[in-house]
């Protein structure tokens, strides 16, 4: 089987590297090779805390790729011999205010009949586990379970996996979609060469959809939604764990790494491909942060990036062959690429490869948009 992968954020990457395991020959076609949303994430593994009313299946799914992670960064450690900074001590969410509050025990009560264990924690119970928040926190909810993983070294290694299983790099812009026979055949670059292919996957995140050959409606509408992220770090311990918190409603988190940086986000803005990084979106971003925890101000100024996440109509990922075959979509991931990398790379090798295919991927197929773009 040979494959084509247009995409070498987390998602093409972890699937080439589990499709070059299951035997196939893969290319990987990317100008610049985990650059995009990858390196700007934060990394957390939150599948809980992003839970919302009537996204079950994408909660499944999110608490599968979680149980995976720590078998797939064991495997991709071991493989490399490259840190993935991989942690697994918890999250806690709080609130600032009364209003607060109430959202985290209406989601604790959600969590609850699911059957997600949730553990409700007093103002001063969140500040014997988090020392430096501010002493106005009202309350908030510990996810024993969750855990955050860092971007830039997950994309390097898994770089690396899949180079030490033979898997091609091609540094090139890919321009079209090769069609014969009313099927995908391979990859035209920007430079005028082609790959031919068995199969093509597209894991462009926003720019999935905008190769020259796709036939109309072959690919479900993906918009990228702007994120802005700032990287502290602090010279002595400041976190013990992601923190995240509720600032009269709007959401901010801390993902502390273990060499002192502090990774604060996250903005979502709807401004299409616009990347620049401004002074309201940091002001924004600081202010909460500084409304849960006041030692923030102190600390050392590293780093501001912005990146664009791909959002599908429904906001979960779009995985599985498209109406053209031969052609498989892998985007959509929204907020979520990094939690569900295991996963997803489980669900779009076994695709490409007519292996089984785990269950949980079914509601998240191209086909359920298939009467919204004949309409």
């Amino acid at each position: 089987m040979e494959i084509v992968i247009v995409g070498a954020g987390v998602i093409g990457l972890a699937t080439a590297w589990r499709a070059a395991a299951g035997g196939a020959s893969v290319v990987l076609v990317d100008p610049a090779p985990a650059s995009g949303a990858s390196s700007v994430a934060a990394g957390m593994l939150t599948p809980v805390s992003e839970l919302t009313y009537g996204e079950e299946p994408l909660l499944r799914l999110g608490l599968a790729s979680r149980d995976r992670y720590g078998a797939f960064v064991a495997e991709l450690e071991d493989l490399t011999g490259l840190d993935t900074g991989y942690r697994t001590d918890g999250l806690l969410q709080v609130a600032s205010d009364a209003d607060d509050l109430k959202y985290l025990e209406d989601l604790r009560r959600f969590q609850e009949s699911l059957g997600i264990p949730a553990q409700p924690l007093t103002g001063r119970e969140c500040r014997r586990a988090e020392p430096m928040l501010a002493p106005g926190v009202r309350g908030g909810l510990l996810a024993p379970e969750d855990g955050s993983v860092d971007p830039r070294r997950l994309t390097a290694a898994l770089l690396a996996a899949a180079g030490r299983l033979g898997v091609r790099l091609v540094r090139r812009r890919a321009a079209r979609i090769v069609v014969e026979g009313d099927a995908a055949a391979g990859v035209g670059l920007d430079d005028g060469t082609v790959l031919r292919a068995d199969r093509v996957l597209l894991a462009a995140g926003p720019w999935s959809g905008d190769l020259d050959g796709l036939p109309p409606g072959t690919v479900p509408p993906v918009r990228p939604v702007k994120g802005q992220v700032i990287r502290l770090r602090a010279r002595v311990p400041f976190l013990r764990r992601t923190t995240r918190g509720l600032v009269k409603g709007s959401s901010v988190y801390l993902v502390p790494r273990a060499d002192g940086e502090i990774v604060l986000g996250a903005t979502q803005e709807e401004l299409g491909f616009d990347t620049r990084v401004t002074a309201g979106g940091l002001w924004e971003l600081l202010r909460d942060a500084r409304e849960l925890l006041p030692g923030i101000t102190e600390l050392e100024f590293a780093e501001v990036t912005a990146g664009l996440r791909p959002g599908s109509p429904d906001n979960a990922p779009v995985m599985g062959p498209t109406a053209l075959p031969g052609l498989f979509a892998g985007t959509g991931h929204f907020r979520n690429g990094v939690l569900l990398t295991p996963v997803s790379a489980d669900i779009l090798s076994a695709m490409l490869l007519d292996g089984p295919v785990p269950e949980v991927a079914g509601p998240f197929t191209p086909d359920r948009f298939s009467a919204e773009v004949q309409a």
